[in-house]
């Protein structure tokens, strides 16, 4: 029997990179997943081809949710997967002395208060039963300082402290409702393809990307997604509030050596 059976999971931007990866983890595992995405084509496409049921979702949007409840009024597991770098939209600046006011509200709307919007949905879902488990998907960048992408850094940190508030007001009311963040670093989506291409050097430029990364390599989708099916499977029933880092060993020292 798989980790995740007889469970539904609401996975947010699932029709590409982590999320996708994600979805399919959980279909594996057994698990009843509605894979929501803004991008009905392609969202609908990555359904069909994971076996999953598919829900167009944009996680700015409130009334959005609202029909999500009403499809969906109650879950097991929300994956808060939809995220973006500012980057899709503008090439910047988006440094802190330069970022304009527009900029820092788009990357929020979505990561910051898709997030939140997410969390309170979940939290009503799974009360009732009393039981379930709400991943948000943070960022290494919300555990430091990025000063060339100030309003995704800070995003990705009000996540990791929602998470914390969320897992806390869910134990305060008695439930076994969990809430815990993940933080990957350098992970290896189609994102990254633009800047790597496909040509003799890419060898050459993915090792000089991950060149201060301790165990020099990318991450995988699929270790993130392994991650999540912890989280989201009764295993990790005495986790809460807690961030689980994957990120090849960049935040267990400083990047000078220490001889």
């Amino acid at each position: 029997m798989g980790r995740l059976q007889n469970k539904l999971c609401v996975v947010t931007g699932g029709a590409s990179g982590i999320g996708r990866g994600i979805c399919e983890a959980f279909v594996r595992e057994g698990a009843e997943v509605v894979l929501t995405d803004i991008d009905t084509h392609a969202g609908r496409k990555a359904a069909d081809a994971l076996g999953c049921a598919f829900v167009e979702l944009d996680v700015r949007d409130e009334a959005h949710w609202e029909r999500l409840a009403q499809n969906h009024p109650q879950i097991d597991v929300l994956v808060n997967n939809a995220g973006i770098t500012g980057f899709e939209s503008s090439s910047g600046p988006h440094d802190p002395e330069n970022c304009s006011l527009a900029e820092w509200h788009t990357v929020h709307a979505v990561n910051t208060d898709g997030t939140f919007l997410g969390c309170r949905y979940a939290l009503k879902a799974m009360k009732t039963k009393g039981t379930g488990s709400i991943i948000n998907m943070s960022s290494r960048s919300g555990l430091v300082g990025i000063p060339g992408a100030a309003a995704y850094a800070a995003s990705k940190a009000a996540i990791r402290n929602h998470s914390k508030s969320v897992a806390l007001y869910a134990a305060q009311h008695g439930w076994q409702i969990r809430c815990n963040s993940v933080h990957p670093a350098a992970i290896l989506t189609p994102i990254w393809e633009p800047m790597l291409g496909d040509g003799p050097d890419r060898d050459a430029k993915m090792a000089a990307l991950v060149a201060d990364t301790p165990l020099k390599r990318f991450g995988t989708v699929e270790e993130v997604a392994e991650i999540c099916v912890y989280l989201a499977s009764d295993a990790s029933g005495y986790m809460t509030g807690a961030e689980l880092t994957l990120d090849g060993g960049l935040l267990a020292g400083s990047a000078a050596s220490p001889g």
